[in-house]
């Protein structure tokens, strides 16, 4: 028994090590530096206790990053959810082509981000951009979509559900191809209608998988960095503001490191009551096998 306890220690240790390395040790040190101000030249840090938090509450980019934040994670979670759940159950069924739409479904989600955010910027390029063209057939007048402050967070939005829907699609094709077949005929021969057999079998079958996609969806909208950067720095007036931009922002362009700790454990606050209430709320829908 003891051998079999270190050895699977021993299977355990790389990947413990790692996490302890890079993920918790520097959780701790980050919440250590944000009681502390930014050492800058000769000047060494000193403890000032809640000041940065103080400092944080009078932030007006703070807040704008916080509601931006709030409002990009209520579009992208849903939608980038609920289009791939639609994606899935299209290409699960048989068809010629099924493995092309597949293909081309899951595309985008292996295109490097930053090659993702240049060519949306081409498709909204005002004058010629693919949106451009489309607005000119039907006679629309041209708009700089990621321009104006109106419509720069939706453009940005509208990028990540782009990305993001074909991964999560991959997790309930494969959820969906787990379901008995015999349920299927079963409900066929009783003379159950589609939506029925989705809303009684399907969804409750597949409620594992949307806990796993819907956690996902919540840290993906959180810690987009690179289509902000390359699409918008933020702009204009901070009408793309993100939290992980703002953090980005004040730690490596403005150089407060103190500061970017204290917006980044209000972050993982932010990440850890969402995941944890993601838990309790769908814990009594979900049904493990």
């Amino acid at each position: 028994m003891r051998r079999a306890w270190g050895q699977a220690w021993l299977f355990i240790l790389p990947a413990f090590v790692f996490l302890l390395a890079f993920t918790h040790i520097p959780v701790v040190q980050t919440l250590i530096d944000s009681f502390w101000s930014t050492a800058k030249g000769r000047r060494p840090a000193r403890f000032v206790g809640l000041e940065n938090y103080a400092h944080m509450m009078a932030d007006p980019i703070f807040a704008k990053a916080m509601i931006n934040s709030a409002i990009y994670g209520a579009i992208t979670i849903p939608a980038s959810v609920g289009l791939s759940l639609v994606m899935a159950l299209f290409v699960h069924r048989r068809f010629r082509g099924v493995g092309l739409m597949r293909v081309a479904f899951f595309t985008p989600t292996v295109l490097p981000l930053i090659a993702v955010a240049n060519i949306w910027l081409f498709f909204y390029a005002p004058g010629f951009g693919l949106i451009a063209q489309l607005r000119d057939l039907v006679g629309l007048a041209p708009v700089n979509l990621v321009g104006q402050p109106a419509t720069a967070l939706y453009a940005v939005a509208a990028v990540t559900v782009w990305k993001e829907a074909g991964f999560f699609m991959i997790f309930y094709l494969a959820a969906l191809q787990t379901i008995p077949e015999p349920l299927r005929e079963a409900a066929a021969i009783e003379g159950c209608r589609p939506w029925t057999f989705f809303r009684r079998v399907t969804w409750p079958l597949i409620m594992p998988t949307t806990l796993f996609v819907s956690v996902n969806a919540v840290i993906g909208a959180f810690r987009l960095v690179d289509h902000v950067y390359v699409m918008t720095r933020g702009g204009p007036d901070n009408a793309s503001q993100l939290l992980l931009y703002y953090i980005y922002e004040v730690g490596f362009r403005f150089w407060d490191t103190a500061y970017a700790s204290a917006l980044t454990m209000v972050l993982v606050a932010i990440l850890t009551v969402v995941g944890i209430g993601q838990f309790f709320a769908a814990d009594r829908k979900v049904h493990y096998k």
